[in-house]
């Protein structure tokens, strides 16, 4: 009896287990999958996914709002990093900008690009950059409400906020009533809990993956490292910030330079490759043929999910930060999508593109980055490669587990016991994704980020005229100067 009912119980807990797996993996279909299909000349079709159908509209509508202002106040944009800060524990507009700048950098500004290119050709990076153009009006909204709602931060000093804080004032502005929490920005905060674990795992796959690929080192040495690096800053209160202040800078200005330098020996194939890129974008020959809708669809998504603008992480950030108006907060991180995808993600193009074909066919992933790499540079391109990789994602892993800060306090209160159990979780499910890849884990992740999008752009319709009004406020105090 006693053995049967063991039995029983270890059917049951598969079953809900087979279960749980089988919601994620429909819900994950959901988001992320073809939920409407448009046709086009040549016999192709366009598959567009309920997550482009909500970021894409949304931008172009606060492009037209703010009345496209990445391009209009581009000066602002830099001007506004020179905001001073005058509370020693906040952060100044600069240093939010680092900390969004570390999550938005990652994979998907290495493989990310070389996918999407590699299935849509070179045209798929003309579509990014215009993604990125109209994405940084929905960063602009949505980081300026973030900093509008802020509050102070009892545990870490300075201030504290994001969407969770700017729903729930929302909520309780709507319901005139005085509210501990509301649902919608629980749900919020949960998904990016979520969402922000499942990244964990994906950054130490990537990195022992890279590392072994160029050093043959095992994996389990890889992330036994990276973990105890990770711990030896996260555990501690404020380290994380310094770190990313260091290590930030060095690595964007390092690969945009050696981006640069492989320009420089490559000039005279440059113009044939800005010649491909606009040609593959609107070409004939991939209407015709049916390639159109790949060209199209994977610089739009790598655009968008590069730059992060409409997820709701980036506000975690520019809420922290200390300005005297808003607005500068906002333009701070439209200036950070730029620097993601204009930048970081289009000297990973230009890397691949300047290599021969036959270097590269064949190849996918960080194998095919790596060869372009070794073509362009020799074996230190691959190690810088790999180098860079680790320093991209673990940068990435600092950053998320800032962002998480202000949120497990909302779920939870301010106390250190779950702040350090949150730091704790992540640093497993970092170990974890170093010796073993768990699709359901990933699905997980990218299911927590599609979430925190449709409730964080529901919101910016409702609340985005106070991001405008602030907007305008700022350029008419500019005018009177």
């Amino acid at each position: 009896m006693i053995v049967q009912s063991v039995k029983c119980d270890k059917e049951l807990r598969k079953d809900i287990s087979e279960m749980v797996v089988s919601l994620i993996e429909r819900i994950y279909a959901l988001l992320w999958g073809d939920l409407i299909h448009v046709p086009l000349p040549g016999g192709d079709s366009v598959g567009i996914s309920l997550l482009i159908i909500l970021l894409i509209p949304t931008g172009i509508y606060f492009s037209v709002r703010t009345k496209v202002l990445p391009l209009r106040l581009f000066p602002d944009m830099i001007r506004a990093l020179m905001s001073k800060k005058e509370n020693k524990d906040s952060l100044s507009t600069f240093q939010t900008l680092i900390v969004s700048t570390a999550t938005r950098v990652g994979m998907g500004n290495l493989v990310g690009v070389v996918a999407a290119i590699s299935a849509g050709g070179a045209g798929a990076v003309f579509w990014m950059w215009v993604t990125a153009l109209i994405g940084s009006s929905t960063a602009f909204v949505e980081a300026t409400l973030a900093q509008i709602h802020k509050e102070k931060d009892p545990l870490y000093g300075g201030y504290r906020g994001g969407p969770a804080y700017y729903i729930h004032h929302y909520m309780e502005e709507k319901t005139g009533k005085k509210k501990n929490h509301t649902l919608i920005a629980v749900l919020f905060a949960i998904s990016g809990l979520i969402c922000w674990c499942g990244i964990s795992q994906v950054i130490s796959n990537s990195v022992a993956s890279s590392f072994e690929n160029a050093f043959h080192i095992p994996p389990l040495y890889t992330t036994i490292v990276l973990v105890a690096v990770a711990a030896v800053i996260v555990l501690r209160k404020n380290a994380t910030v310094k770190v990313l202040d260091l290590i930030v800078p060095i690595m964007a200005v390092c690969y945009f330079f050696i981006t640069i330098f492989v320009i420089l020996i490559n000039m005279k194939s440059i113009p044939s490759v800005f010649g491909r890129i606009f040609e593959e974008a609107f070409g004939i020959r991939q209407v015709v043929s049916g390639g159109f809708g790949a060209v199209l669809m994977n610089g739009v998504k790598r655009g968008l999910f590069s730059n992060e603008a409409g997820s709701g992480s980036a506000p975690c950030a520019a809420a922290a930060a200390e300005c005297d108006f808003p607005v500068k907060a906002g333009l701070t991180q439209a200036l950070g999508v730029f620097i993601d995808t204009i930048v970081i993600c289009s000297c990973t193009a230009m890397i691949m593109l300047l290599a021969p074909e036959n270097v590269v066919a064949g190849k996918s992933g960080m194998d095919l980055l790596q060869s372009a790499m070794k073509y362009h540079l020799g074996e230190f391109g691959v190690i810088f490669i790999a180098l860079t990789l680790f320093l991209f994602s673990f940068s990435t892993f600092l950053g998320i587990l800032f962002y998480a800060r202000s949120n497990v306090s909302y779920l939870f209160g301010d106390k250190w016991f779950w702040q350090t159990a949150y730091k704790v979780l992540a640093l497993v499910m970092l170990f974890i994704g170093g010796i073993a890849a768990y699709t359901f884990v990933w699905d997980l992740g990218d299911v927590g980020i599609g979430l925190m999008t449709i409730f964080n752009t529901g919101i910016l319709y409702l609340m985005g005229g106070q991001a405008l009004k602030a907007l305008k406020e700022y350029e008419s105090n500019k005018e009177k100067k």
